[in-house]
Order: structure tokens, then C-alpha cells, then sequence
């Protein structure tokens, strides 16, 4: 594809190799005819005949990596700084640019794919992982997904006399010609570019789609899936991308593909929703977390629907917020980048989220001034299952029955409600939908017993924790049983945390190990007695979380609520380093298995 048409809705301007700015028309129309075949922002992936996204991450700068680039032949790379790379270009980079000719196949290479929370690569110019950094603000001025234009020529009229603004040094200055040379594209934030540029290089797939943002602090896988089911069971196929994995139909069948973060890299959502679009995806619901939008990693298109389930504080600290302030604007960015804005009006933050917003607002929740209620909320508890149903009101009227416990599943399937509306889905449709619902890790009820409830959560943080302790604790049944350990190589002030919160709030608390990473897991288990040794809750500690698990079935008493939390969809261990395979359904059956 043409690097003219990949920057048309950019804001930028040429540069030649020692940093200037390039101002004769001629040079930029031949620079802009350039070809490019694949899009890239980690620089061991580059190839001949691609363009290179220079990011600034927390741990590494993609524009130490930009010489690297060129040498190894990259034809265009996208800059927020002026670089003078005079004393690279003539290795390799310099001539005429390589690529596929227009209309070729193209392909991306993504430097994202770090796992959430690691440290970046070293040979990437992005590689940032969620929360690893980047430029939280555009120096556009331009709300991000909006329409932006360019002036490309930078004011010369087209014909003048061919010189560009440079100083001196080599080759410029010795006879050197702009169109021989690289093409280095100057832009504010090369985040917001990358995001443009990705977009442009897949043909814009978003507009083939009905796209759905969901934004919060909690609720958002949940609602997701809800949102997918629903649309499904109507015949809408739909494709998810979200903090378990990316799933959508083919015509070979189903796509699954592990999350590496909540929202991917911008260059992997185009890629991603290109695949889907060609696939017959009609709509896709995605996550959208503050990290992303921070990073600017859903700039290039506008969302049909963006969603705010809530807000508590969250990801604050290193390479996350600085401050609640700073989640919470983050968070409101959505509401700048789609069509209709469906918002939590419950939510005492709902008015701050919405500041700014350009989009129409529609709301729901259970106080009475909502477009859509819920009334006549009543707890199931069944063997097995604990639930709930619920009565609507205003935009639509149904009954519905969630099989998941709490309020705040009553606020999940709302939203969820408020999104099909659109779609005009029928109230059966719909109904059915939500009545079958089952997310992976969330609240997951596993059926190993007539006497007791067992569930796998994902909460692991306090605030997590907490909220569920609390819903469980509206089912008036037996005791309230939470297995936890906690992380390794994150803050220690959660395992105190969460040790209190769970010595509070359950009749017993099963210590065991999480992820402990390169810490020891006793130390971890010691630190999470320390903060619930005060609360005076019963406990007892078990390292092995298989037998933790094991302890906490055998031990099951009639009503009993078991909660394994903190691993939620997980499928691993990780342990000095290395992530060993450990399911908790499977180590369920296992233990099932044995006991028969």
C-alpha cells in the first residue's frame, strides 16, 4: 500500500535524514508513492519494504532502534522526535525502497504480545505490555478517533525550487537527494499514528463492523460475554477481544487466541478485526482498558457503542496512573471516540466519565432517572447455582434470570440489555441468552456437589475480593469458604489487604499459593496471615494449591460457599520464571477422581 494513502488522515510532515523538514512538494510526492507491504513496531521483525513505528515506551524508546531499522532495510518509519540519521542511511536504507506492489498481500508483524505487566523487549521499539508506558497525551489537540487531516505538502506549492530545510551535515549538504533517502514521517505521538496508520493499512475493517467498547473497573469481561451470547443467540455473529482470550467464527470454525492484555496493541486490533471482517463478523464487542486508551491503542476508528460498567481506584502506581485522576480520564476518553455512549448512571462517577463527551447517552442501572431499570431483584440459590432475577423497565420489558450471584450481575446483564437493544434483538432471544450464560473464570460455578457451591473468581485484589465476599454474603446459607494466595513480584500491601478482607468477611480462609513468580511462596503465604492474623477469622495455610483445593472439597459442609479466587481463567503457575500448566477445572476432576 502507498504510504500516501496509509497518512491520509494523519497530521504530519516529512523529515529528511539529519532531522529537517522537507518542503518541496516533489520530494513529499515521491517519497508519498512509496510502497509498503508490512507494518511493524518491534525491530527484530523488520523486512525489507516496511515501515517502522518508533514508540516510546516506559523501559525502552523505539527511536534508539530507528538507525537498526534502516539498516536492515525498512523503507519508511514513523518518528515523534527529529532524528539525525545521516550516518546511517547510506548503509542500506538509501536507493529506492523495497516492497509488494499495491494490492499485493500484505501482512503485519506486531510488537506487542508482552505479557500484562512485563518489562518490554529489548529489540522492540513499542514491546510495551499493558501498563508499561507510553505517551498518555496527544499533542493533536484532536479528540482521539476522530477525523484529522494533513497538510502533507507543508506549505510549498507544488514546483518550487527542490531544497529542504536542513542544516549541514552528511550526506545533506554533499549533493544528496530526499527521494533517495528513507521516509521518515514526523509526527506529534507516534501511538496515535501507529493506531491511524494500522487502521489505514487493513482498509479500515471497523467500518465493516458494528464495534462495541466496554470501559470499568469491574464488569467488563463479564459483560462482554454477555453482550456476545446475546447477540449470537440472534444471529449476529460476533467476534470478542478481551482480558481471556480473542474468539470469533470462521468458516473453518472457531478462533481462540489467548489474551496477552486486555486490549491489544493497535497494529493487532486492525489485524484482528481485518481477520473478522473477512470472516463475516457483523459485530465485535471488545475491552477497553484504561492502559489502552492512555496509549491511545483504539485511536483510528469511532466505536458504534461505548459502555462504562464503573469505577473504583485501580491500576494506579509505575507504569499504570499516577493518580486516580489520571484512571479516571483516561477512562472518559471513550466517551470522545463513539457514536452512543451507554453509561452506569448508578455509578457516582458517571457524570465525571462523561465530561467532554461527544456522544449521545443513554443510561442504566436501578435508580429511577435510568432509560432502563431493574426492579424486582430476587436471589436464587439452587443446588449448584446461585443466581438471580430480575423485572425491567422503560427501554425494554422483560423478566430476566442470570445464572450468576449478586447485584452487580444485575448491573452486568443490564448493560448487556442496553447494547442488543440496538441490534433489536428479541426479548426471547435475549431472555434465553442470559439464562445460559457461563464466562470462563468469572464467578465460574463448578457443579462437584448437591450440599455445597463451589465457584472460580478472578479477584485478586482487595477491592475484588471484597465486592464478592459481600454479594456472597447475601445468600443466607452455610459458611463462606475463600482459597487465595497471592502474586509475587507485585505490591505487598495487597496481601495484607487481602487478608484482611477475607479474615473479615469469610468463615474460613484457605491460604495458598498464586503465581509467586521469582519470590518464596511461603513468604507471600506469611505476609497474607500477617494482614488477617487481626481480624481474628479462622484459617489455615496450605502452600500446594492443588491441596488446598482438595482440602477445601473434603472439608465441604451442607450450604457451604467455596470461593477459589484469584486465578480466575488462568491456566498456569508461574514459578521462578516459568508458567507450568494448572487449571483449576482440571485439578477439580483430578481431585473428583481421586475421591471416587
Amino acid at each position: 500500500m502507498k504510504i500516501r494513502k496509509l497518512v491520509e488522515s494523519l497530521d504530519y510532515h516529512l523529515n529528511s535524514v539529519s532531522g529537517s523538514r522537507i518542503t518541496d512538494q516533489a520530494v513529499i510526492d515521491c517519497l508519498l508513492d512509496r510502497e509498503i507491504s508490512v507494518i511493524t513496531d518491534a525491530s527484530r521483525k523488520v523486512v525489507p519494504g516496511c515501515l517502522f513505528f518508533c514508540i516510546k515506551g516506559a523501559v525502552f524508546d523505539g527511536h534508539d532502534f530507528a538507525a537498526g531499522a534502516l539498516e536492515n532495510g525498512a523503507c519508511a518509519i514513523v518518528v515523534q522526535s527529529d532524528l539525525d540519521l545521516s550516518g546511517v542511511v547510506g548503509v542500506k536504507a538509501g536507493g529506492e525502497a523495497s516492497g509488494s506492489p499495491e494490492g499485493a498481500d500484505v501482512k503485519t508483524e506486531s510488537g506487542s504480545g508482552s505479557p500484562e505487566g512485563a518489562g518490554g523487549n529489548s529489540e522492540s521499539g513499542s514491546g510495551s505490555p499493558e501498563g508499561a508506558g507510553g505517551n498518555s497525551e496527544s499533542g493533536s489537540g484532536s479528540p482521539e478517533g476522530a477525523d484529522v487531516k494533513t497538510e502533507s505538502g507543508s506549505g510549498s506549492p507544488e514546483g518550487a525550487d527542490v531544497k529542504t530545510e536542513s542544516g549541514s551535515g552528511s550526506p545533506e549538504g554533499a549533493g544528496w537527494d530526499d527521494r533517495k533517502g528513507p521516509v521518515i514521517i514526523r509526527v506529534e505521538d507516534s501511538r496515535i499514528a501507529m493506531a491511524v496508520i494500522s487502521a489505514a493499512f487493513y482498509n479500515n475493517p471497523a467500518r465493516e463492523m458494528k464495534t462495541i467498547g466496554v470501559t470499568g473497573t469491574k464488569g467488563k469481561t463479564t459483560t462482554t460475554y454477555m453482550i456476545r451470547s446475546i447477540l449470537e443467540a440472534a444471529g449476529i455473529r460476533t467476534g470478542l477481544v478481551g482480558t481471556i482470550e480473542t474468539l470469533y467464527e470462521t468458516k473453518d470454525g472457531e478462533v481462540r487466541i489467548p489474551a496477552a492484555n486486555t486490549t491489544p496493541e493497535s497494529i493487532e486490533i486492525q489485524k484482528t478485526f481485518r481477520d473478522m471482517a473477512d470472516s463475516g463478523v457483523q459485530a465485535v464487542v471488545m475491552e477497553v482498558s484504561s492502559q489502552a486508551l492512555k496509549l491511545h491503542r483504539t485511536a483510528g476508528f469511532v466505536f458504534d457503542l461505548g459502555i462504562f460498567t464503573n469505577l473504583s481506584p485501580d491500576h494506579i502506581g509505575p507504569n499504570e496512573h499516577t493518580d486516580f485522576e489520571d484512571y479516571l480520564q483516561c477512562k472518559s476518553r471513550l466517551f470522545s471516540m463513539c457514536r452512543v455512549g451507554i453509561v452506569n448512571g448508578d455509578d457516582p462517577y458517571s457524570d465525571r466519565i462523561l465530561e467532554g463527551h461527544t456522544c449521545e447517552v443513554e443510561s442504566y442501572g436501578l435508580g429511577e432517572n435510568n432509560d432502563l431499570r431493574a426492579e424486582n431483584i430476587s436471589l436464587i440459590h439452587t443446588p449448584g447455582e446461585l443466581g438471580v432475577e430480575f423485572d425491567t423497565a422503560g427501554a425494554v420489558s422483560i423478566h430476566a434470570h442470570v445464572p450468576a450471584p449478586g447485584r452487580f450481575s444485575v448491573y452486568n446483564a443490564l448493560c448487556a440489555i442496553a447494547v442488543c437493544r440496538h441490534f433489536k434483538v428479541s426479548e426471547d432471544d435475549i431472555c434465553g441468552a442470559l439464562r445460559k450464560i457461563h464466562v470462563k473464570g468469572r464467578i465460574e460455578m463448578v457443579r462437584v456437589s448437591d450440599d455445597f457451591t463451589l465457584m472460580i473468581d478472578y479477584a485478586h485484589n482487595a477491592m475484588a475480593l471484597e465486592s464478592l465476599l459481600k454479594t456472597l454474603r447475601e445468600y443466607d446459607t452455610g459458611r463462606l469458604v475463600c482459597l487465595f494466595g497471592c502474586g509475587g513480584q507485585r505490591a505487598r500491601s495487597r496481601r495484607f489487604q487481602m487478608g484482611e478482607v477475607s479474615g473479615r468477611l469469610a468463615d474460613l480462609t484457605i491460604v495458598t499459593s498464586d503465581n509467586p513468580r521469582n519470590e518464596e511462596p511461603g513468604a507471600i503465604i506469611e505476609d497474607i496471615v500477617t494482614g488477617l492474623k487481626p481480624t481474628g477469622g479462622a484459617y489455615v495455610t496450605i502452600p500446594d494449591r492443588k491441596d488446598a483445593i482438595r482440602y477445601a472439597i473434603r472439608n465441604g459442609q451442607p450450604g457451604d460457599i467455596i470461593v477459589l479466587a484469584g486465578k480466575g481463567h488462568e491456566d498456569y503457575q508461574e514459578i521462578k520464571g516459568k508458567k507450568y500448566p494448572m487449571d483449576e477445572r482440571v485439578l477439580i476432576r483430578e481431585i473428583l477422581s481421586e475421591d471416587n
